[in-house]
């Protein structure tokens, strides 16, 4: 593998600011984010990204390439959560499996933002549809997650509403203002765009690089939470996405997407949400514990993600492009 993909990707702006607040938190610094503010960045992140993605996705149309990579990308958020479910029945009850299965099952945006960051520093190109396969795989490993728990739990006392779930599922905040900005670049187009430019672009970066500061520091105080998971949970986490993306490159290949998009897709594969499903597994299935599913994917699978993850996929993308 190239190192220099390693370093570059670390010595990015964004990154380092990740570490910064990682450090913070290491040395006890009092650096705070205030509350309201990475709430703010995360709603600009995920409205920037898929206003763009609409005005891209108008520019390219649905093509046969289109269809087929968000066929493929709704199938992965579909099929990683049943193996993943049976991998960690092997340590875990079903609660606490079906939580973290549909963990991974999802996508973390952010990681998705920072591998978009990544490729742009590079110059190598990617589609704005891309966003729209974002959008389809955070919601469906939720379902799947639920009808996991329902077939292998025997607890006739426990209920939940199946309406309360699909919403939880498809119109928490992330997902509505994803695919609702979305549809707005689609409706608006390149006049669209002119006019929001200098906020959705010049402001980006700077945004970026702020949130992951307060991602770092997050990330640093839910180091003391894997204690609980053990060792067994720690290699799930790290050695999972690696396989999903190994999948995804697989998939990538065979529908033969370009490099930037196979990079992108291959980290939706990767990933793992450390927002909607958390709040909606908190919501459906209180059994489980959230400091299982939050702190496997928040303090090692996203810090894995964008500081080792997206340059050891771009190798493989390199070797099977070649």
């Amino acid at each position: 593998m190239d190192v220099s993909l390693i370093v570059s990707n670390i010595l990015n702006p964004p990154i380092l600011f990740f570490f910064l607040g990682v450090t913070a938190v290491l040395v006890k610094s009092d650096l705070e984010i205030p509350a309201p503010v990475p709430k703010l960045f995360s709603l600009y992140l995920l409205f920037a990204i898929g206003f763009k993605g609409g005005v891209e996705l108008i520019k390219s149309g649905v093509t046969q390439e289109v269809a087929l990579t968000l066929l493929a990308a709704m199938l992965m958020a579909c099929f990683v959560p049943v193996y993943a479910f049976f991998i960690l029945r092997l340590r875990l009850d079903t609660y606490d499996a079906a939580a973290i299965a549909a963990t991974y099952g999802s996508i973390s945006a952010v990681t998705f933002i920072t591998a978009s960051a990544f490729l742009t520093a590079l110059g190598i190109g990617y589609d704005g549809y891309m966003v729209a396969a974002l959008a389809l795989m955070e919601s469906p490993a939720i379902i799947v997650g639920l009808i996991l728990v329902s077939l292998f739990t025997k607890d006739e006392n426990r209920e939940f509403s199946w309406g309360e779930v699909l919403q939880e599922a498809f119109l928490n905040s992330s997902v509505f203002l994803l695919v609702g900005s979305l549809f707005i670049g689609v409706l608006t187009g390149e006049r669209g765009w002119k006019v929001l430019e200098p906020f959705t672009q010049g402001l980006f970066y700077g945004v970026l690089t702020f949130f992951l500061l307060d991602m770092g520091l997050v990330a640093a105080r839910r180091i003391k939470d894997l204690q609980k998971t053990g060792v067994f949970l720690i290699a799930f986490a790290i050695l999972i996405p690696i396989f999903n993306a190994g999948i995804g490159l697989l998939i990538a290949r065979f529908i033969n997407m370009p490099q930037g998009n196979a990079l992108l897709f291959s980290v939706l594969c990767a990933s793992a949400s450390y927002i909607a499903v958390p709040a909606a597994m908190r919501m459906t299935v209180p059994e489980a514990n959230p400091s299982l599913y939050v702190s496997t994917a928040l303090a090692v699978t996203f810090p894995f993600n964008i500081i080792v993850g997206i340059p050891l996929y771009l190798y493989g993308i390199n070797l099977l492009w070649r």
